[in-house]
């Protein structure tokens, strides 16, 4: 059986429980005008940067923007952007903190631990749990824009997040790496399995700049970007060089001071005018 409901259902089609008592989940929206989700399939490609960069960018360009960490058992965000405080508990649900520079409302695991060099050990069915109950408890207050740091691989958490949230769509990040873009691409089928557009490419750690001569260096070898963009027929949102900047205010949480030639504003309004072209959803969320 078949119908609406089972739409973005892996098992669509192929199944024979009757979408009456299908207990698949609704996708929802939360009152949020875009949620755009970063993923990568592959951990180490700069993914949490970029999630980081694109709400940097986004709250630059006027917009109230929060930041959803959903990667549960190697949560960053709240650590590149200065964030430690506790979330606190409403009537009307959790309310998160925010960044001090921007105001970005962040919601993640890191928050809630004492100790963050502790590890989460837990299985995937309680993973997918955490994320309901951040996205359904979160009270995210007038919050316009929400971008959702998925966690790397295809399994329960960005799975969870693809049948919970009904996203606007989910931003890829690869590196120049062939084998980068080969595992981006297994998240990329995935996310199409689901019904959930593409909304484009950043390729993060494009290349590097000499400090001292200006030449440039392509340490992981010649970009796979336009191949893939093509194949998938999806734009080009982002070409992030390696900078050493970068990596000194992510580690010192002060990330949102970032400024290079207006980079993560350039990024951001190109997410938006891509995701403006893609299918929107209604209120409900439904598809």
């Amino acid at each position: 059986m078949s119908d609406k409901k089972c739409s973005g259902c892996p098992s669509e089609g192929s199944c024979t429980v009757d979408p009456a008592t299908c207990s698949m989940p609704v996708p929802t929206r939360g009152g949020f005008k875009h949620i755009i989700a970063v993923g990568s399939g592959k951990g180490g490609v700069g993914k949490s940067t970029v999630s980081a960069l694109l709400a940097i960018g986004l709250s630059r360009l006027g917009h109230k923007t929060a930041l959803l960490d959903a990667d549960i058992t190697g949560p960053s965000i709240p650590s590149m952007l200065g964030v430690s405080e506790m979330p606190h508990g409403t009537p009307e649900g959790i309310v998160p903190p925010v960044s001090p520079v921007l105001g970005i409302r962040i919601m993640s695991m890191n928050l809630f631990m004492e100790d963050t060099s502790k590890p989460v050990v837990w299985r995937g069915p309680l993973i997918g749990n955490v994320i309901g109950q951040f996205w359904n408890d979160t009270d995210w207050v007038d919050s316009e824009i929400l971008v959702i740091d998925l966690p790397p691989g295809t399994s329960d958490a960005p799975l969870t997040v693809m049948q919970t949230i009904a996203l606007d769509g989910v931003v890829m990040v690869t590196t120049p790496q062939d084998i980068s873009t080969r595992i981006v691409e297994k998240m990329m089928h995935m996310t199409r399995m689901m019904n959930v557009p593409l909304v484009g490419m950043v390729e993060n750690m494009s290349h590097a700049v000499c400090p001292h001569c200006g030449e440039r260096w392509d340490l992981f070898g010649p970009s796979h970007m336009e191949e893939v963009r093509s194949r998938w027929d999806i734009p080009q949102l982002g070409s992030l060089p390696i900078d050493r900047q970068i990596t000194l205010l992510a580690d010192s949480g002060k990330l949102e001071e970032y400024r290079s030639e207006n980079q993560p504003e350039e990024m951001a309004t190109r997410v938006l005018s891509a995701a403006a072209s893609l299918v929107t959803y209604p209120p409900d969320g439904s598809r």
